[in-house]
């Protein structure tokens, strides 16, 4: 479990372990479409012509039929509403001209999105020995999908969806509860067991939880209900600092003057337990006094944040000012003033 704003990890167990995605993989499919749409290489209106191979994909199904024109809109429902694996290889073959290569590409697009441990041989999730992610590199690839296509995420949120007269309901049972889950995708093998990555948006906050290798139906509902439950009562964010807020001054050592204002480049907010807020403590560290010259946007110092139940938190101070050295006269009487009176005398 993964705070979205921060990317504070709440909860984690086996997080690393290679495991088999199962239908959770249409989540990558559906982000190489999204992404083919921004693009314009594609449209929701343009046409798939349905292939054999597709027709024929078995397990969980659209109901596509060979030889028929579907919209890409109505697949990409299909895929994420209904998890057809039909749809996957229709759109796969559609945008790469073969599942073969499309699984290629979405191996590669999950390299470049820092899923160091994913590899993917399908566009469905149909058992492979070789089609293999964690759960950390899924919570990565739902966050970049939240933040990338926010145009078109809400299509995980959608809980039926019919084609050729097949009403079907989205498997996401967190959906059905008020819980403000808003997605993504269960899955389910026998290799797998059964699995779910899920969204949920409680107010500002926004947490992403991702399970897997459960026993039953229940199991997962179950489990995923009550770690949401957990990660939204335990936790919270709490806002420090804004980017280029003051947060300190640091000492300078024989400058045109006496201390420069150490700021963050990009604003502070920490996931933090709520029965440990009470315990936090923010200091800041560095080697001073700082000799100058000092250049404006060099890091000189580090913000830690420790408490009780968090990883120590460390991140770079830079200086918000030039700060020129003083000339060989006022080097020399600093320099004097230092060892009469034991600190700069700037």
């Amino acid at each position: 479990m993964v705070d979205f704003e921060t990317g504070a990890t709440l909860f984690e167990k086996n997080a690393d372990q290679l495991m088999f995605p199962a239908s959770m993989t249409k989540i990558m499919t559906a982000y190489l479409v999204f992404e083919a749409l921004s693009d314009k290489r594609l449209a929701m209106d343009d046409t798939v012509v349905i292939s054999e191979k597709a027709w024929r994909t078995g397990g969980s199904k659209m109901f596509i039929e060979v030889g028929t024109q579907v919209t890409v809109e109505d697949l990409l429902r299909g895929i994420i509403v209904q998890s057809g694996n039909d749809a996957s290889v229709a759109i796969a073959e559609a945008l790469n001209g073969s599942e073969e290569a499309f699984s290629e590409a979405m191996t590669e697009r999950a390299r470049k999105m820092g899923m160091a441990d994913s590899v993917f041989r399908d566009a469905t999730g149909l058992p492979n020995p070789e089609h293999v992610t964690t759960a950390r590199d899924l919570a990565i690839l739902t966050k970049n999908m939240i933040q990338d296509f926010p145009e078109y995420y809400p299509m995980f949120a959608e809980k039926t969806f019919t084609y050729n007269e097949i009403r079907q309901g989205n498997r996401n049972p967190l959906l059905y509860k008020e819980l403000g889950v808003d997605g993504l995708k269960t899955g389910f093998t026998d290799e797998a067991g059964y699995g779910l990555t899920a969204s949920v948006k409680r107010g500002d906050r926004r947490l992403i939880m991702v399970i897997n290798g459960l026993e039953s139906v229940r199991d997962r509902g179950e489990e995923a209900e009550k770690l949401i439950a957990w990660g939204l009562r335990e936790f919270d964010n709490y806002p420090l600092f804004k980017a280029g807020e003051v947060v300190e001054e640091a000492e300078i050592w024989l400058g045109e003057a006496g201390s420069v204002p150490l700021v963050l480049n990009e604003d502070l907010t920490i996931t933090f337990p709520r029965k440990a807020r009470k315990g936090m403590k923010v200091a800041v560290s560095y080697d001073g006094p700082i000799p100058a010259p000092v250049v404006k946007g060099t890091q000189i110092a580090s913000l830690v944040i420790t408490g009780p139940e968090i990883t120590p938190i460390e991140l770079p101070l830079y200086a918000d000012a030039d700060v020129n050295g003083l000339n060989f006269f006022g080097r020399l009487s600093g320099a004097l003033g230092y060892l009469v009176f034991g600190a700069s005398a700037n």
